[in-house]
C-alpha cells in the first residue's frame, strides 16, 4: 500500500514540474510581446473592436484616422464594427496598426 502512494506522489510531481515547465514557457513568452495599454484591454472586454479601442485610446476621429490611413470614414466604420473585413494580401491585414505608432 505505501509503494502506490509512493508512485502515486512521484507521478503527480512528475506531472507538477511539467507543469511548471509550461507555466514559464509561457511567461517568457509574455515578456517577447508588447501587452495593450490597460485602458484598451478594458474597451476590448466592454465589446469593442481591438481597432477601436485602440483608435479612442489615440484620441482619434474617425475621420482622423481614415484620413491617416487613407481609407473612408464608412470603411474605416465597417472595420471597426466588423461589418467589413481589411483583405490585404494574402488575406493579412494591410498594416494600418502603424498609423497609431
Amino acid at each position: 500500500m505505501r509503494d502506490d502512494r509512493d508512485l502515486h506522489a512521484a507521478e503527480e510531481a512528475l506531472e507538477d514540474a511539467a507543469d511548471v515547465a509550461i507555466y514559464d514557457e509561457r511567461k517568457a513568452d509574455l515578456k517577447t510581446e508588447n501587452p495593450l495599454p490597460a485602458d484598451v484591454t478594458m474597451e476590448i472586454l466592454r465589446g469593442s473592436s481591438r481597432l477601436k479601442a485602440l483608435r479612442n485610446w489615440r484620441r482619434l476621429t474617425q475621420a482622423e484616422l481614415a484620413t491617416t490611413i487613407g481609407v473612408s470614414q464608412g470603411f474605416l466604420s465597417d472595420l471597426e464594427s466588423n461589418r467589413r473585413a481589411d483583405q490585404g494580401a494574402a488575406g493579412e491585414g494591410t498594416g494600418y496598426s502603424g498609423a497609431m505608432d
